[in-house]
């Protein structure tokens, strides 16, 4: 068994492709066998985007949603939250400390919230600019002609996690919304020349290796600049309040395999790996990960953006915070990137000009 895990691996390094059966493989291998895989996926980030950890400062900026999904704290039928919107100063403060604090990418996440226009977002973003930031946005689904419209505001990246490329499993995580919709929505963000990114979660009901490996494919298919893969984390004011929560071995696995498929990706640690494990953080960074995103909401509003509950949260101050996460960078003989970390990828390794894609797409 472990020649036939080491020559699938091999085959991924030499050719950054895998079939859904090698994949599945590499997801259902025991421990002895996966730490093979970490530390090949580990050799593929310093080969292809280096040493080099980004910090991404990340604000969200309101926990109101229209969406039902089935796991989200954040659905419109949980009750039992305090929602909150920021007013376009408080998000424009927020990042300005971030700039100052040294944070070269702010992420705005929200829930799927109309309040916030298109004319309200493409403000946000054209007064962020001016703070020399990279900007990603993530707000869900949204008709092409605000993507577009925020695009040429000077919006860099787009977050839209897929969740689960299984469309039966989707239906069931999503009462109102379709898969077929969210794949419009990457489809479009991809033609309107953003660095896109997308992700899943690991260890939802009725998930299996097989259908994680549709995930991988899919993350393959699009290409995409970012790939955020976290465990799920049942939140007790949902319908899933009872389910069984992800593995971390298994988010690890999924993270190395992004990496062999996709080489130059930036894969964050999401806070939801921290939050079920103390050293996930180091786990993820040591298995292809190279990014970090520090929370700098504005405390009053930080712990009620409650997708699942115990959010890692650090309590210490903005500017205590981000000096822990350069000294753990430096205790794993990392770098703490000081660019705004645009994908390496031709056409991104440095500023596009806003409109030349948009333009043909128009």
């Amino acid at each position: 068994m472990n020649r036939e895990i080491q020559q699938i691996i091999r085959k991924a390094l030499a050719k950054q492709q895998l079939t859904k059966d090698e994949l599945v493989s590499l997801l259902a291998c025991e421990s002895s066998c996966a730490s093979d895989l970490f530390a090949a996926a580990h050799q593929v980030r310093r080969q292809h985007v280096g040493d080099e950890v980004h910090l991404r400062g990340i604000i969200e900026f309101s926990n109101c949603c229209q969406r039902n999904c089935r796991y989200c704290g954040l659905r419109k039928g949980n009750h039992n939250l305090k929602r909150y919107r920021m007013s376009a100063d408080e998000i424009y403060e927020a990042a300005l400390t971030a700039c100052q604090l040294g944070y070269r990418t702010v992420v705005l996440q929200s829930g799927e919230d109309s309040f916030y226009d298109a004319d309200m977002i493409a403000g946000v973003v054209k007064r962020l600019k001016k703070l020399d930031l990279a900007v990603t946005l993530s707000c869900g689904e949204r008709p092409y002609a605000e993507y577009l419209y925020w695009r040429q505001a000077g919006a860099d990246r787009y977050l839209l996690k897929h969740e689960t490329a299984n469309e039966l499993l989707y239906s069931q995580l999503h009462p109102d919304m379709t898969f077929s919709n969210r794949k419009r929505c990457l489809m479009d963000l991809r033609k309107l020349g953003y660095q896109v990114g997308s992700g899943c979660m690991v260890g939802l009901p009725g998930q299996t290796p097989a259908i994680l490996a549709e995930d991988l494919l899919y993350l393959k298919e699009l290409d995409v600049e970012m790939a955020g893969i976290g465990p799920f984390i049942p939140h007790p004011h949902t319908p899933l309040a009872g389910a069984s929560q992800g593995n971390v071995e298994m988010t690890i696995k999924m993270i190395a395999l992004t990496r062999l498929l996709l080489p130059q990706a930036h894969l964050p640690v999401t806070t939801a790996l921290s939050t079920i494990d103390a050293q996930g953080r180091e786990k993820a960074l040591r298995s292809g990960a190279n990014v970090i995103m520090p929370n700098v909401t504005p405390k009053d509003f930080r712990s009620l953006y409650e997708i699942y509950p115990n959010k890692d949260r650090p309590d210490d101050n903005q500017r205590d915070c981000r000096q822990s996460m350069v000294d753990f960078i430096h205790s794993l003989g990392r770098t703490v990137a000081q660019g705004q970390g645009h994908s390496p990828k031709p056409g991104f390794s440095c500023l596009q000009k806003r409109g030349e894609t948009d333009e043909q797409y128009a």
